[in-house]
């Protein structure tokens, strides 16, 4: 299992940055492909898209490299297990 934690985790730290590059794309694919008056709202939708996404994506490549440096090998199983330092 500890293996399959560590292939996902390469694999959320390359889909991380695809996505953020599929995003710019898309987005300057429609604000240039949007008529001039709807340009404004185009970019504004697509600002606000970028926004939301682009800390979403950083905190899957984190996680990602969580999974691959062996941080989630060990769960807690019960309570007692959990130490705060």
């Amino acid at each position: 299992m500890n293996a399959v934690k560590k292939y996902l985790g390469i694999i959320w730290m390359l889909l991380a940055p695809a996505i953020v590059v599929f995003l710019l794309w898309q987005a300057a694919d429609k604000i240039t492909n949007a008529s001039e008056s709807a340009k404004s709202n185009v970019t504004l939708q697509w600002c606000i898209i970028l926004i939301i996404f682009f800390p979403i994506c950083i905190g899957l490549f984190i996680f990602g490299r969580y999974a691959l440096k062996g941080y989630y090998d060990h769960l807690p199983e019960s309570s007692e297990e959990i130490t705060d330092y």
